[in-house]
Formats: structure tokens, C-alpha cells, sequence
């Protein structure tokens, strides 16, 4: 088995997506920065947050990112470990929450 799933380098290949709408891109960035700047929540929060999301969106670059801007913002690893652990009780409440539709399915089959 591999090393890795995702290259290390693989963000590289966002430059081609820059480079066929840059406006669009541009206004992603500006929007992804505006929302991680200190408001109601802090930077920490934030990426606790972002890092539980990746989590559940399954984003390796987003994993390795958030963690480390969540450790630069004071997070503990503690902290980040929690958020992850959050995420996974998200991530199986929703097969969870779903599970009514297979037991509603089985009622009126």
C-alpha cells in the first residue's frame, strides 16, 4: 500500500483551476479569509470547527491545514483531538438519524 491517498503537492493543482476563472477563484479566497478573521468566534474556535468539518467532509488538505492553523491559534492537541471526536459522533448521527428512513421503509413495504 501507498504512503499517502493524496500527494503532498496535490494543492499545487489548484493553479490550473486559478488560471480558468480567476475571478472566481479570487473570490473564494477572499471569501475563506474573510470567514477565518476574528469576529464573534475567535481564530481558534474557528479552526476547531474547520477542523472537525474537514473531518466529516474528508478533506486531507483541510485536515492538515486546520490542525496546524488551530495549534498556531492556541489550540491544545487536546483540543483538536476533541473536535475530531465531535465530528465522528456528527458523522455516525447522521446514519443514525437516517436510520428512520430504512425503519420507516420497512413498515410500508
Amino acid at each position: 500500500m501507498a504512503d499517502n491517498f493524496y500527494p503532498a503537492d496535490g494543492m499545487k493543482a489548484l493553479k490550473k483551476l486559478r488560471s480558468l476563472r480567476p475571478e472566481l477563484f479570487k473570490a473564494f479566497v477572499d471569501f475563506d479569509t474573510k470567514a477565518f478573521e476574528e469576529g464573534a468566534l475567535s481564530v481558534k474556535v474557528k479552526e476547531l470547527i474547520a477542523v472537525a468539518t474537514a473531518h466529516i467532509t474528508q478533506c486531507p488538505y483541510c485536515i492538515d491545514v486546520h490542525t496546524k492553523r488551530a495549534i498556531t491559534a492556541g489550540a491544545t492537541e487536546e483540543e483538536v483531538a476533541e473536535s475530531i471526536f465531535v465530528a465522528m459522533a456528527l458523522r455516525a448521527g447522521g446514519s443514525f438519524a437516517h436510520s428512520t428512513v430504512a425503519m420507516h421503509a420497512l413498515e410500508h413495504k
